[in-house]
Order: C-alpha cells, then structure tokens, then sequence
C-alpha cells in the first residue's frame, strides 16, 4: 500500500512539474477610446479638436509564460507612450516583474496627447485624468491575460510583406519590408488548435489620415486587428519596428497626390494582415517553446534644447538624471527561435537594419516605440548631416542616442543565450 501511495505520489509529482514547464499564453485588451473625444496629437504642437472617430483605440497585452519567466508585452494606439506612464503600470502589476513588462505605442498620429507637449509659455493640454484610466488599463489587461493564460504552441516567422504597404518618404526603398509574426496556439482544452493571439511586428508609421482632419483613430491599426481577428478567432497585436524618418503608409497615387482617407486604412491595414497570416501560415509548430527575458537600464544624454524643454516643462514628471541624461528600459526577449530587442524611439531603418544583423537568429524582431518614446534616433554620421534630416535631427535626444542605443543593444545580445536553432 505505502509503495502504491509514493508511485502516485512521485507520478503526481513529475505531472506537475512537466505542467510547470508547460509553455502557456494568454490575452487581453482593454479599449480606451476617450469619451468624449479628446484633441489629436501628431507629434510636437498643439492638438487639433477632435469631430469624430473611425475604430478604437485600444491597449492589447500578450502574456507568455514558461517555467519562473512570464513576460508581457502590450501595445497602446498612441503617437507614442513614455516610460513614466509605463512605469506608473508596472507599479500596478503585481503578477510579473517590472523588467518583464514591454509596453509599446503603434504610433497612430491620430491619438490623444500622450507626452504631455508643452507649447512656448509651457501649458501642457494633455487630458492627465485620461492618462492615468489609461495607465490603470494596461496593469488591468496584463493581469487579465495572466488569468487567461492556457497551454499554448508557437508558430513564429519573418518574411516580406508583398504589395504597397509602407515606403521611405526621404528615400522610397530604404526601409525594412520584413514582417515578424508570432502566433500563439491552444494546444489543449476546448479550443485546441485555434490561435490565442498573433503578434505582427512590422516598421511604418501609421499616419494615412493624421492629426490634421479631427478625426480619432487608431489609423491602419484597426483594420489590421479586425482582418486577423476574423480570420483567426484570436486577438491580434501590433508592435511597430524601426521606422524612423520617415518609414511611412504608400498612400501615394499617380499624379503626385496621396489617399489620406479611412478607406486607404482599410486597405493598407487588410492587406499587412493578409501578408503577416501568409507568412506565418507554412511555419512549422513549436510544441513547448523556451522563453527568456532580460532587461537592462540605458541611460541618453540631452543634447537637442526643443527636446529638453519639452522633458523639463511636461507636466508628466519626466525623471532625469543630475547631468540631465534620461534613463530607459531596455528589453532583449528569446521566444523559442526568435529574439527580441526593444528600442525607446523612432530608430532609422539602418540602425535597424544594423542591430538585426548582428542578432542571434533567423528571426529578429525590433519593437519601437517600446518601454519609451524618445523622438528619432540617428547615429551620429547622420545627425544634421542633410537637409532632409533637420527636422528628425531637431526632434532627436542627439547624435549619440543612436550610436548608445546600439552599443546596448549588441551588448545585451552578446550576454544573453543563443535562441533556440
């Protein structure tokens, strides 16, 4: 009877830890659509009054779980979401630890004021009561995916999104066309077989209508959500990439005019959808997926005054340092194969390209926007190096944010496991 009772014992045991180690997903989201509409912010300046909407805005979050390591990654329809907003979530969350917790903009130019802009008497209008729901949303949607969280398989690819979709305003074709997707499958329960979640990581800047004609939107995002979300079941996610100056919508039209219209969002944001659930279709299944995460602080030193009076002056509460350098989260995730940076601004495609190059994989993802939102990053052999480039110089930390971001990075990359091959 005794040697009964310890082979249970010892088969409950091992069951429980073979669960333990069980790869397991979950998803959430949270809409955050302000009501009623609140001005548009599309980058440095006052808001324009919002008239009307076309979709919602939302906050998506995307909990994996393998073992001790949970890791979140969420998405917000903002210009951008600085650190001392996502700092204020990962107070809030109190299933996953602050390093583990990626929050990224998807960089709609037609979302409420998320900075906190200051004009030249420096008076602020972002709505602070609609920021801080927003900020209780996040740690609301992360805690309800880590409720959601199931036994999951993994399909995960890179590859380039066909047709007209995104191209480079300062030089058409220097711009990433590589779509990342990870997809997240049920493996067991009810649903088994169908997807919880599937990620899209892709550069451009969704601006098809922009800030300009007073209508709220989550711009190509939302037709993006609803075309997989229709044609998987699951939620859907967007995490832009480096998309720096300028990786824009390809709204242009013969003649030299542009189709700035909801119409135009429909088609970009279906047709990136199609080609992210095309190439991630023929990837092959990835049973019980490793799952790493580190995180490390990096600090950037000011050196561009306009982004330094908008730091000193937001009534956020920027923290800096006493050089006035601004310290930021930076993420390295490895999910089965694929490998993860994060990158807290507008990176330019070469900075992009570059860090991919030196990643650890087949499968590189770049998440901008991510952790924070520290204007464009050039390197510094591009920094007020053209005319073109006055404007992103203007609204860049300075030239070392680059060349800092990139040594970091490679850094992490260097002391963080291979990926799985």
């Amino acid at each position: 009877m005794k040697k009964t009772l310890l082979v249970c014992f010892v088969f409950t045991l091992l069951t429980f830890s073979v669960r333990a180690q069980q790869l397991r997903a979950g998803a959430a989201l949270r809409v955050i659509t302000p009501s009623p509409l609140l001005p548009i912010s599309g980058g440095i300046g006052t808001p324009k009054p919002a008239t009307e909407k076309k979709g919602d805005l939302f906050v998506r979050a995307f909990v994996l779980e393998k073992g001790a390591t949970r890791i979140a990654i969420v998405s917000v329809d903002n210009l951008g979401w600085p650190s001392v907003l996502g700092n204020k979530s990962r107070a809030l969350i109190k299933s996953i630890p602050p390093g583990n917790v990626l929050i990224g903009a998807t960089h709609t130019h037609s979302g409420p004021d998320a900075y906190g802009f200051p004009d030249q008497s420096g008076k602020a209008l972002a709505d602070l009561p609609y920021l801080n729901k927003c900020v209780a949303q996040i740690a609301e949607a992360v805690e309800e995916a880590v409720k959601n969280l199931q036994p999951a398989s993994l399909k995960i690819a890179v590859g380039e999104a066909k047709g007209k979709i995104a191209f480079n305003y300062y030089a058409p074709d220097l711009y990433d066309p590589r779509c990342g997707v990870i997809q997240a499958i049920a493996s067991a329960g009810a649903s088994k077989g169908k997807p919880i979640v599937t990620l899209v990581n892709y550069a451009i800047h969704p601006e098809v209508i922009g800030s300009a004609r007073g209508i709220l939107s989550p711009d190509l995002c939302g037709p993006l959500y609803d075309k997989i979300e229709s044609k998987t079941g699951g939620m859907a996610i967007f995490m832009n990439g480096a998309q720096g100056g300028m990786v824009t919508a390809d709204v242009r039209r013969e003649g030299g005019t542009e189709a700035n219209t909801w119409e135009e969002c429909i088609r970009i944001g279906e047709l990136l959808g199609d080609e992210a659930l095309r190439i991630v279709s023929t990837a092959p299944v990835l049973e019980n997926p490793s799952v790493y995460c580190a995180s490390r602080m990096i600090e950037f030193p000011i050196q561009s005054d306009l982004m330094k009076y908008i730091i000193k002056n937001s009534p956020l509460g920027y923290k800096l340092s006493s050089s006035d350098n601004v310290t930021t989260q930076l993420n390295l995730l490895n999910i089965g194969p694929a490998q993860i940076l994060t990158v807290p601004g507008e990176a330019l495609p070469n900075i992009g390209f570059y860090v991919k190059r030196h990643m650890n994989t087949k499968y590189p993802f770049l998440f901008g926007l991510t952790n924070d939102a520290f204007g464009y990053m050039l390197t510094k052999v591009d920094f007020n190096s053209f005319k073109r480039y006055d404007y992103i110089s203007r609204t860049s930390l300075g030239e070392l944010t680059g060349e800092i971001y990139m040594e970091q990075a490679l850094k992490a990359v260097a002391e963080s496991p291979k990926p799985e091959q």
